[in-house]
């Protein structure tokens, strides 16, 4: 694991080109956040958990033919929060932004993956069309904001027995410099089942004991639902959903390694990671300005995601009785 960046801009941000707006609602417990890409983007994506709310995954795939992305769009709201997406495609639109079909029509390619977070706040206020909107207005080239804003304001870790025992997850991004050009980032929104770990292996936020006094510990709670089958656990209200982006010059195949390779980030921070439970999801992006390696960005683009991960939860701030780390 690399040592934390020196960059003015540790963020997803510091790849140029792209911006990133949040909406956030605190009364609400929920938001949405927008990453906007610079011209010609090449996007992949790797879905990995059992319980996904995605949009437009399949057109990022390496044997589709559509070969530009425009925007991301992760949101709160469940399934509703997709709906985001859809003020995304408005706002670039009225940019002249977009897939060019015929002499005036421009269609955006805007994926978008979403967490759980009705279990906070109001459930009945989720993000929509008018929230992804405003966050692509807001979207800018400064330092990614960080803890309990955009996606990640209703976002939870190791939820199990609820709010009262669970940490508050959020969003975190982070940015690796491999040299003077060329840099690899990621913005995470962390709202898992399992527990996040710290750098020494121990749990930096997650599932917290009943006597109150730190946590239960690394998958330990969870192992006791070995002989639950799926059936019979209801739970489907957790996911870590992301972003990785570079302006190393790769083929749609290319990052689609990338996002896959930028996995290994989730499994070594969060345990149990890629359950039946979570949604697990990363999209990945190319500016495409410099030459590199995929392997080596791929293997990168991971060490991005678990500092992304852990920034989240120590960025973090109590919210709608979910306490922060810091509150423990």
């Amino acid at each position: 694991m690399s040592e934390p960046s020196s960059l003015a801009n540790d963020s997803l941000t510091a790849i140029p080109g792209f911006r990133v707006g949040q909406v956030t609602n605190r009364e609400a417990a929920t938001g949405c956040t927008v990453v906007l890409c610079p011209p010609n983007t090449v996007g992949g994506v790797d879905q990995r958990g059992g319980a996904p709310g995605t949009r437009e995954t399949d057109a990022l795939r390496p044997t589709r033919g559509n070969q530009e992305v425009h925007g991301v769009m992760l949101a709160g709201g469940s399934a509703y929060g997709l709906a985001a997406a859809d003020g995304a495609m408005r706002f670039l639109e009225e940019q002249g932004v977009g897939y060019r079909v015929g002499a005036d029509l421009l269609v955006p390619i805007v994926p978008a993956a979403i967490i759980f977070d009705l279990a906070l706040g109001a459930a009945d206020v989720r993000p929509d069309a008018a929230m992804g909107y405003e966050a692509c207005q807001l979207a800018s080239a400064a330092a990614v904001e960080e803890g309990t804003v955009g996606a990640g304001t209703g976002a939870r870790v190791g939820g199990l027995r609820g709010n009262e025992f669970a940490s508050k997850g959020g969003v975190g991004s982070a940015c690796e410099e491999l040299d003077a050009e060329l840099k690899v980032a990621a913005l995470m929104v962390v709202n898992a089942v399992g527990d996040v770990l710290g750098e020494n292996g121990a749990v930096l936020a997650g599932l917290r004991r009943r006597d109150g006094e730190g946590f239960e510990g690394p998958g330990v709670a969870f192992r006791r639902l070995a002989r639950v089958v799926e059936r019979g656990f209801r739970s489907r209200e957790n996911t870590v959903i992301g972003v990785v982006a570079t302006n190393a010059r790769l083929s749609k195949a290319e990052v689609n390694k990338v996002a896959q390779m930028a996995h290994n980030g989730i499994a070594r921070t969060v345990m149990p990671a890629h359950t039946m439970h979570d949604g697990d999801t990363i999209f990945a992006l190319s500016s495409g300005a410099v030459p590199a390696n995929v392997s080596v960005v791929g293997m990168v683009a991971a060490e991005a995601v678990a500092r992304a991960i852990r920034r989240a939860c120590r960025a973090a701030t109590s919210l709608a009785g979910v306490r922060a780390i810091q509150a423990r």
